[in-house]
């Protein structure tokens, strides 16, 4: 992937806990969920690709926070949502297994 393709956000993330309707297990750094940044009544408008990267341990556990990288896919429609401070959700499928908050556009 070209490197002006792809855009960098460090990011708070909060994975929910088994009981909150997340994940039963920890992922790897790597991991490419759904990045969901806006609801209406039927579900989620749409969705966007990005993967995240993370340092210092080999797991992010239900329940854990941590800061990440997300290298997104460029898509002109993301870029509204890219504000410090603007939180999104994690979804693997349908399911929202937890939530970020951007801290710095790199």
């Amino acid at each position: 992937m070209n490197h002006s393709e792809v855009i960098y956000v460090k990011a708070q993330l909060k994975m929910h806990t088994t009981q909150e309707g997340g994940r039963s297990t920890g992922f790897l750094s790597g991991l490419r969920p759904n990045h969901v940044f806006e609801y209406d009544d039927n579900g989620f408008l749409r969705t966007y690709i990005g993967d995240i990267q993370f340092d210092g341990q080999e797991l992010i556990m239900p329940g854990e926070s941590k800061e990440i990288l997300v290298r997104f896919i460029d898509d002109p429609s993301l870029h509204k949502y890219l504000q410090v401070g603007r939180t999104w959700w994690i979804h693997e499928g349908a399911k929202q297994t937890g939530e970020a908050q951007i801290l710095k556009i790199l």
